[in-house]
C-alpha cells in the first residue's frame, strides 16, 4: 500500500530509520567526545573541581530518563516520544553551546542527557514494534553500528572540532543533524497511534530513579540507599495497576535469560573498557594517543561482529549461537589477557583485544532482539528499558568491582605493579562470563519470527 506521496511504507520506514539512528549515533557520541575537550571547558568556564559532572550528569540523566521514555512510549505511542527526546537532545546541545559557566553548562548537559536517554530506549522498541525478529535483525545490526561507530569517532571528533573550531563547537554540530533528523522521523516514521487510560505508575519512576541514581553513583552510602530504593521498587511494581517495568515479563524464560546475560555482558564488556586502556599505558608503556590507535581494531572487531551477527540472524532465525559464542569468545579473551603483563608483546595483546571486541559485538543488540520476541508491542518499550537498565546496572557493578580489585592489589608506580593489579581485574570477568554463558546455553530453541 502507497502513501500520499506514492512511495512504498519501506522507502519510508527507511527514510525514518536514517533519521534515528543519526540521532542516536548523536547521543552516544556525546557520551563520548567531551572528554578531549574537557581542559578547554575548564580553562575557559573554570570549575576545575566539578568538571567530571559534565560527563557524570549527562549519562546519569539518560540512565534515570530511559525506563520513563519506556513506559511512555507503551502508553502513548513511540513516535511522539522519539519526537519529544529529540528535540529534548537538541535543545540540550544548543544550551550546552551557549553556557556562560560550568554550573549551566552542567545543567544544560542534564537537560541534553535526558534526551538522550529516550533515544536509545525508543529507538530499539521502534525496531520491535515495525520489523519482525529477522528482519529486524538487520536494523539491530545497524543500532549496534551506531554504538560502536560512535566509540570510536568520540575523542577523535571532540579533539579535532575543538582544535579547529572551539570547544562549543562539539555541541552546535548536533544542532543542525538534530534537525533533519527530527524532521525526517517527523515525517516519514508510520507508526499506529495510540493512547492508554492506564494510570501512570508515578511512584515507580520516582523510587527506581532514586535506586539508579544511588547505584551509578556507587559510593558506599548511595549504592546502600540505591539497594533499598531497588527492593522497594519491587514492591511498589507488585500492586501498580500499569507498572513501569511490569514483573510478569520475567515468567517469559527467553526474557529472563535474555536480560540476564545482558547484565552479564555490560559487567564484563562495558565496564572493562577503561582497564583495557588503563594497561596499554602503564603495562604496555603506550601514550595517549597509541593506546587509542591500539584499541582501535578492538572498536572495528566490535562493529564487524556486530553487523555479520545481524545478518546471519537475518537469514536463518537463529540467534542463541550469538550470545553462546560471545560468551565463549569473551572467557577466553579474558583468560588470555589475565596472563598479559609489561612483557607481552603489544601484537599479541592487541590479537587479545580483537577477540575480546569480537565477543562484545556478538551481543550488543542480539539480546534486545531476542528479549523482544513472544511479547505484545504494548511492552517493547518497557522491554527494551528493562534490558538496558540491567545492562547499565551490570556495568555500574563492573566498574565498582573492577575498581574495588584493581585497589586493593595495586602497591607500586612500576608496569609489573599495574600488570599484576589488571590481571585480577581479567580474572574477575571469569565467574560474570560463565553466568551469561549459562544462561546463554538456556535460551529457548526457536527460530525468530519472519512475521509480526
Amino acid at each position: 500500500m502507497s502513501t500520499a506521496l506514492g512511495a512504498p511504507p519501506r522507502v519510508h520506514h527507511t527514510l525514518a530509520l536514517v533519521g534515528l539512528f543519526a540521532a542516536v549515533f548523536l547521543g552516544m557520541l556525546d557520551a563520548q567526545v567531551v572528554a578531549t575537550a574537557l581542559p578547554r571547558m575548564v580553562g575557559e568556564l573554570g570549575g576545575a573541581t566539578s568538571f567530571a559532572w559534565v560527563t557524570t550528569a549527562y549519562l546519569l540523566a539518560g540512565s534515570v530518563s530511559a525506563p520513563v521514555y519506556g513506559k511512555l512510549g507503551d502508553l502513548f505511542g513511540r513516535k511522539r516520544v522519539v519526537l519529544a527526546a529529540i528535540a529534548l537532545f537538541v535543545l540540550g546541545s544548543l544550551a550546552c553551546a551557549l553556557a556562560p559557566t560550568m554550573p549551566l553548562l552542567i545543567a544544560a548537559r542534564v537537560l541534553q542527557g535526558v534526551g538522550s536517554g529516550g533515544l536509545f530506549v525508543t529507538v530499539a522498541a521502534i525496531i520491535g514494534e515495525l520489523f519482525p525478529g529477522r528482519e529486524g535483525a538487520r536494523y539491530f545490526a545497524w543500532f549496534s553500528l551506531c554504538f560502536a561507530g560512535s566509540s570510536l569517532a568520540g575523542p577523535v571528533v571532540g579533539g579535532v572540532l575543538t582544535d579547529l573550531a572551539g570547544w562549543r563547537s562539539i555541541f552546535l554540530v548536533n544542532v543542525p543533524i538534530g534537525l533533519v533528523a527530527l524532521g525526517a522521523v517527523a515525517r516519514f516514521l508510520q507508526l499506529e497511534r495510540r493512547r492508554t487510560a492506564a494510570p501512570f505508575d508515578f511512584a515507580g519512576i520516582v523510587v527506581l530513579s532514586g535506586a539508579i541514581v544511588g547505584l551509578t553513583l556507587a559510593t558506599p552510602l548511595s549504592a546502600s540507599i540505591g539497594a533499598v530504593l531497588l527492593v522497594a521498587f519491587l514492591a511498589i511494581e507488585r500492586r501498580a495497576a500499569a507498572p513501569v517495568i511490569p514483573l510478569r515479563l520475567f515468567r517469559a524464560r527467553m526474557f529472563s535469560l535474555s536480560v540476564l546475560a545482558s547484565a552479564a555482558a555490560g559487567f564484563v564488556f562495558l565496564g572493562s573498557v577503561n582497564y583495557l586502556a588503563l594497561f596499554l599505558q602503564t603495562a604496555g608503556g603506550a601514550g595517549p594517543s597509541e593506546a587509542g590507535l591500539l584499541l582501535l581494531p578492538m572498536t572495528l572487531a566490535v562493529a564487524a561482529s556486530s553487523m555479520v551477527a545481524g545478518r546471519i540472524i537475518a537469514k536463518t532465525g537463529a540467534y542463541r549461537w550469538a550470545p553462546i559464542l560471545s560468551m565463549t569468545l569473551g572467557l577466553a579473551a579474558a583468560l588470555a589477557m589475565s596472563t598479559m603483563d609489561e612483557k607481552t608483546p603489544l601484537p599479541l595483546v592487541v590479537a587479545y583485544l580483537v577477540v575480546f571486541g569480537i565477543a562484545a559485538g556478538l551481543n550488543i543488540q542480539v539480546l534486545s532482539m531476542a528479549a523482544q520476541q513472544n511479547v505484545a508491542r504494548t511492552d517493547l518499550g518497557a522491554v527494551s528499558a528493562t534490558v538496558g537498565f540491567l545492562r547499565s546496572l551490570g556495568t555500574t557493578a563492573g566498574l565498582t568491582v573492577f575498581g574495588a580489585v584493581f585497589t586493593s592489589a595495586f602497591g607500586t608506580d612500576s608496569p609489573a605493579g599495574y600488570a599484576s593489579a589488571l590481571n585480577g581485574v581479567f580474572w574477575v570477568m571469569v565467574p560474570a562470563l560463565v553466568i551469561g554463558l549459562v544462561a546463554s546455553l538456556f535460551l529457548p530453541r526457536v527460530a525468530l519470527r519472519r512475521h509480526h
